[in-house]
This record gives structure tokens, sequence and C-alpha cells, in this order.
């Protein structure tokens, strides 16, 4: 499927408006499907960097300016955003599946209406927020609390669901009253051009949003730069410990949701046959593009050759395609790299014994773009290398167990704790096994993430929550105000 005309852009938004990049270099937009040259924006400097921290540290400090606005003005101004996404999100979705090769069904589903929905959210959230509260001292007197913004914030946004997490900061960010320097991920760059735009057509007042796309160095600057109060970054666990390390240097505050290798734990009278979309959705979604995807599937021994079956059915039956095609079901993954990645992975999990049920390899009708077969893996132990990482592609791994008791054992054995799900037809029976299990969210009979309920993970899956109100304190900080009791109080 030959792609469009090339979307180019010379210049970066900062300041509220499109100006010159301070560099020569460009980031070039290549078609995950076809390998084709899509686009190119400039690649954000230094200088660039420094330019947008600056806007947005004037905006934050304007007396009359946007943290100082009424919330309601703050919530109508989110809602204006939410408008403009909405109008761009069939686009949005289009440029999204365009470059990472996240099939359009789901770009459409995530990327086209979340971000909208999450701007609403907050805009509702933040009314309803009591930011000031009286409190009687125990000592005497009263003490007002006051919940304020926590300032500039630098937002690093990763590829696989680029729009959607944008907002997963911006949104409850902007709700605060902070403002937003976003480095948004170079291989996911074209679709950023229209949340810029959006910012534009809402009228959010100049430097509040700044977007600077660039690569990990530049990341790496603007965790550091001075004028940044709290760092927000989505990413692998591994530049989540850099990240971690030097905003603790700096006493800097920091939310990280990092990467994790979840569980689906099937339990011995759960109905698959039933559940086979719900069951592709916690494991094989975006391409397997998605951290908190159920990628180690843990079988009762009794029942593994049934729960292998219908795994290979499911993966085995997938319509592989075009990331552009209505019907397709399997994208190509986001970059050769991450095809070369994916595929190391594979002869690592063939070297160490694990047999291949379905896949394992690249579709043989497919020439062109970074496809990878759906594939599963059966015969893994948990000490296996494609057990233990995070492969970021469409493998699943199928490992046995004995009793319910080593099914969490097994699921807490991983140094990650992001998602992971329970399959059962006793629901009540399949909350009590999700208590027990050490992660940030976990679903029963599916997975799914709401704007209402805090996300985030334990262990080497992160530090913080984003979504819901817990996404939203991360962005203010308390300042208490002591008043004594007057003088006619004492004296009663």
């Amino acid at each position: 499927m030959s792609t469009q005309t090339t979307i180019d852009r010379d210049e970066l938004f900062i300041g509220g408006e499109w100006t010159p990049a301070r560099g020569s270099s460009r980031i070039t937009a290549i078609a995950a499907s076809t390998e084709e040259q899509v686009g190119s924006v400039p690649d954000g400097t230094p200088d660039d960097i420094d330019a947008a921290a600056a806007a947005a540290r004037a905006a934050f400090e304007d007396p009359t300016g946007w943290s100082s606005w009424a919330v309601e003005d703050r919530a109508q101004a989110l809602e204006r955003l939410a408008s403009a996404l909405e109008a761009r999100g069939q686009e949005t979705a289009r440029r999204v599946s365009l470059q990472n090769g996240m099939p359009i069904s789901i770009a459409m589903e995530t990327e086209a209406v979340f971000p909208a929905a999450l701007a609403r959210y907050y805009a509702g959230l933040i009314r309803a927020s009591a930011l000031e509260e009286t409190r009687d001292g125990l000592l005497g007197g009263t003490i007002q609390v006051l919940s304020k913004p926590v300032g500039v914030v630098g937002a690093i946004v990763p590829w696989n669901f680029p729009q959607c997490l944008a907002m997963f900061k911006l949104g409850p960010a902007l709700a605060a009253g902070c403002t937003v320097v976003m480095k948004p991920s170079p291989e996911t760059v074209l679709d950023s051009l229209l949340l810029a735009d959006a910012v534009a057509e809402a009228e959010l007042p100049p430097g509040v949003v700044n977007l600077v796309p660039g690569g990990r160095e530049l990341g790496a600057y603007l965790v550091e730069h001075p004028q940044i109060d709290k760092v927000a970054f989505t990413g692998s666990s591994a530049s989540g410990r850099l990240v971690a390390t030097r905003c603790g240097e700096l006493l800097r505050p920091v939310t990280l949701e990092l990467g994790g290798k979840s569980a689906a734990i099937v339990l011995d009278d759960a109905d698959l046959g039933g559940a086979v979309e719900a069951l592709f959705a916690a494991t094989l979604l975006n391409n397997g593009q998605m951290c908190a995807l159920s990628t180690r599937v843990l079988a009762p021994r009794s029942r593994y050759d049934d729960v292998v079956g219908v795994l290979a059915g499911l993966a085995g039956g997938l319509q592989i395609g075009d990331s552009l095609e209505p019907a397709t079901q399997i994208g190509p993954v986001a970059s050769a790299r991450q095809r070369e990645r994916v595929e190391g992975y594979i002869e690592k999990g063939l070297a160490q014994g694990a047999r291949v049920v379905v896949g394992g390899g690249r579709p043989a009708e497919r020439d062109r773009g970074w496809f990878v077969e759906p594939t599963v893996f059966a015969d893994v132990d948990n000490s296996y290398t494609i057990a233990r990482e995070e492969i970021f592609g469409p493998v699943l791994c199928v490992i046995p167990y004995d009793g319910v008791d080593e099914a969490v054992a097994l699921a807490n054995d991983s140094e990650f704790g992001l998602g992971g799900s329970i399959w059962t037809s006793d629901p009540e029976r399949g909350e009590r096994v999700a208590k027990r299990v050490q992660t940030g969210s976990i679903g029963i009979n599916h997975y799914t993430l709401d704007p209402v309920a805090p996300f985030g993970g334990v262990k080497a899956s992160g530090i913080g929550r984003e979504l819901g109100p817990e996404g939203l304190a991360a962005y203010l900080q308390q300042q208490s105000i002591y008043r004594e009791p007057s003088p006619d109080v004492e004296a009663a």
C-alpha cells in the first residue's frame, strides 16, 4: 500500500508559535509497513530546549498567566483542546499507524479518541478538586493548606501510543496549572505536529505547551535542565533508571512509567474459547508493542496443551498486513532496529530450549516493512530470557504451573510489575488471585486502562502513577500557611 505525499515541517512549536529550528539536522519519518519516507521534521537541539524551557518558565512565572488562571478558565481551555484534538482524531490515528505500525483499527480506538477524553476528564477533575483547605492546628491557630502547580514539566513520550501517552502527562499537568516542554520520540513525529496545531487552536497561552522532538541525548538534556521542576517519563526500565538517577541527584520530582513482563494467569476453570477477543487485547494488542501486555501466559499443567493450542490458534489466525488496512490485526513493528530486537529474542528462546508453536519468522508474503509473525513459545521455563526480559513485539511464552500458589509465585518472580490478567469462570476467585499479584494493575478476563484509575508499576516498572486523581496529584505540591490565634480567641 503506497503512502501519500510526504509531510515535512521546518519549524518547531515553541512559545506558542512555529519557530525556525536552531539546528540543521532532521528526523526522517519512515512508514513501518513500506519502509518509505513519509515526512521529516527538525531534529531538536539543546538550544531549542533552552528556548522551549525559557518560554515555559516565562508562561509559568507570569503573574497573570496560566498558573494563576482560575480553575474554571483552565478547565475550559482543556475542553477547547479536547475539541481541537477530536477534529484531528482520524488524521492523528492515520499518522501514528503509518509511522509505528499500529493497526489502524486500534489507532482509531485509542489515538483518535483517548487524548480528547483525557483532556475532558481532567477538566472535570480539576473543577471538582479542593485545592485549598483550612485545618485547625493542634497547637492553636489555623493552617491553610494549598495545592499549587509544581512548575515547569519536562515530559518525554515514547513511540508506541504517542498521543495517548502525551495526554497522560499534558492532561493533569495543564489542569494543575503547570507548563510543559515535551519531547516526542523520533519514531513518531508527524502526529506531534497535529498536537501542536490543536494547542494553538485551543488558544492556550504562549509557552504553556512546547514540543521539541529528538533522541536520547536531547531527552537527557531536558531531564537535567535547570528550568525544569518535574520530569514525567515513559520508556524502558533501563532508560528510566538513568532518568531516576539524575533526578535523584537533582532532588527533582519524577514520574516513571517503565517496562513490563506481565503474567496472564489462566486458572483451571477458564473458558479461553469464549474470550479470544479479550485475550488478544491483553496479550498481542498493537503488535505486542505495549508495556502492560500479559506476554507471560501461566497455564495449569493439567490444561497446558489446551492453553497452548488456544494461543497458537489465536496467533496463527490473525490477519497480518499493512497497518493502514482496516482488516489488519497485526502490523509491522515500529522500526528495523525493533525488528532486530524481537528476532534476537526469538533466537534466544530457541537456543534455551523453548519450542516455537506458531510464528517465529517473517511473513513470507511481505518483502517490505518491518514485519514479525505473531509467535508463541511453549515449553518455557520462567528462568528463560524470553520470560524475564521485555521483548516489545508479538511474542508470547507459555509457562506451566502446578496449583494456584505456584502460579502466583511465578507471576511475582519478575523484576517487573506493571500489568497482568487472570482468566477464570469465577470472577470472585479471580479477584482473590489478582490481589496476590505484585503489580500496579491487573484485569479479570480482560485488561484495559481507564482514565479514572491510577496506572503505573511496582519494582522495575516505575515510580508514581498516571491517570486518575493520582495522576493529577503528581503535578501538585502543597504549601502550608500558619496563622496564629487571634488575641480575642486567646482571651476567651
